[in-house]
């Protein structure tokens, strides 16, 4: 007998060892103080704002003017929109606006070179956000891709102000996230970014350079 074959033969003749016990999240997030509504915004936006990301006070009726604004003084020519979502029609009553709307409407694959060379900026919908990080909560589907938030170089995000959660633990529980997890959640905290030995930052290495968050404050976000 070998030495390896010895080893795996102990190995398996061993008695299964009693699965850890579960840490008590609840209990332990328990302990954390909670911010009444205001406060938790606030934190959110402070910590976005330091993450060299923007975020812009709006509601449901004013964000998609708002938008246009911020994407005509940046001078964005192409913004890419979910292909058959609310957003996409609330801009097409705009359409006569710069710049130009696209609904992301094909396989990646058929219009690639346009998409990474013609597509300035794009527009997704949050799921949620967490105040402590300040991090954005996405849940990409068929409707708003992954590339919709990763290829355009400015990320317009549309976020309802009543889903900003104290941390990801709270924001897991209130959207019951174990009932059904998606085949990709994203957590962004500000645009890409990376950095070389001497920690000098370079932004949209990785991903867009710029993240603008429209936080609506009433209503809903459609």
């Amino acid at each position: 007998m070998s030495a390896r074959d010895d080893i795996l033969g102990r190995l398996r003749a061993a008695p299964p060892g009693a699965p850890a016990p579960l840490p008590d999240l609840d209990a332990w997030y328990g302990r954390l103080p909670a911010c009444d509504g205001e406060a938790r915004i606030e934190r959110f936006r402070a910590a976005m704002l330091a993450a060299h990301a923007e975020v812009h006070d709006t509601d449901a009726r004013g964000w998609s003017t708002l938008l246009l604004d911020i994407a005509t003084a940046k001078g964005l020519r192409t913004l890419l929109v979910g292909h058959g979502t609310e957003q996409q029609a609330t801009l097409a009553a705009l359409a006569s606006r710069i710049p130009a709307i696209r609904g992301y409407d094909q396989p990646a694959a058929l219009w690639r070179k346009e998409m990474f060379d013609d597509i300035d900026a794009g527009l997704t919908t949050a799921r949620g956000a967490v105040a402590d990080t300040g991090s954005l909560l996405l849940w990409p589907d068929a409707r708003e891709p992954r590339l919709l938030s990763l290829v355009p170089p400015v990320h317009f995000v549309l976020l309802d102000a009543r889903k900003i959660h104290d941390n990801l633990h709270a924001a897991m529980r209130a959207e019951h996230w174990a009932a059904g997890m998606p085949t990709n959640a994203l957590v962004i905290s500000g645009p890409s970014k990376t950095a070389d030995i001497q920690q000098t930052l370079a932004y949209g290495a990785h991903g867009p350079r710029e993240l603008i968050v429209l936080l609506c404050r009433e209503g809903e976000t459609a």
